[in-house]
């Protein structure tokens, strides 16, 4: 699997549940929107066994559908544990215009070919809040992810299937702000990430965010 990126847009919603008056403890996000695939081109095994190929040729861009959970747990006002849970999938239909050499099988051009995409995103963090400036109403926070990678890319056809796995740990640097501009007003920005090794990745959200009441609010971004 070469070459993979994806084009979000966002549409988020957050829900939070306060402890005590001064921090909340425990919140839950939930966000959702629509991806797009604007490059994933595929070639195994990596060598001249293998035919590479595009799904986006395959099946099309999109949109397509997604959905995340955001779960944090504020253990004191310096220290937070947060849980990420990105599902990331699609089965969709096409024919490709010439011979496919896929994971030791021969897929034929001009046949429907089901072609399953799958990059699921587990993560566990923790997070140090660094300062808090009751005049400038901000936060900062510094912390790493242990991030754990579910993909896969399976070709179908007529029957006959062939798929690539990849299970695997990625440890992320996290860092995040949150500035208020009133009681119902803000920016939240977020990012984890990690360049290096065998590939990198990125996940990164600047957020304008509404608290029409306490208990809950809603981002955009």
């Amino acid at each position: 699997m070469k070459y993979l990126h994806f084009t979000l847009f966002l549409f988020l919603v957050a829900q939070t549940l306060s402890a005590d008056s001064e921090y909340k403890r425990f919140s839950a996000e939930l966000e959702g929107g629509a991806v797009w695939q604007s490059r994933n081109v595929v070639q195994i095994p990596n060598t001249s066994a293998g035919t590479r190929f595009s799904l986006v040729e395959l099946v099309g861009k999109g949109p397509l559908p997604w959905v995340r959970l955001y779960l944090k747990w504020n253990i004191t006002p310096k220290h937070n544990l947060h849980i990420l849970l990105a599902p990331l999938f699609y089965t969709k239909t096409g024919t490709f215009d010439t011979n496919i050499n896929y994971c030791g099988e021969t897929f034929q051009q001009g046949i429907p070919t089901d072609a399953t995409y799958k990059f699921n995103s587990w993560r566990l963090g923790y997070s140090y809040n660094l300062c808090k400036s009751q005049k400038h109403n901000c936060k900062c926070w510094i912390g790493f992810t242990a991030k754990i990678r579910d993909a896969k890319i399976r070709l179908e056809q007529q029957g006959r299937g062939a798929e690539k796995t990849d299970l695997g740990f990625v440890p992320l640097l996290h860092i995040a702000m949150e500035k208020k501009f009133s009681d119902r007003w803000g920016f939240v920005f977020d990012l984890e990430g990690l360049a290096g090794g065998p590939g990198r990745a990125f996940d990164g959200a600047l957020k304008l965010r509404s608290s029409p009441e306490k208990a809950w609010s809603m981002s955009t971004g």
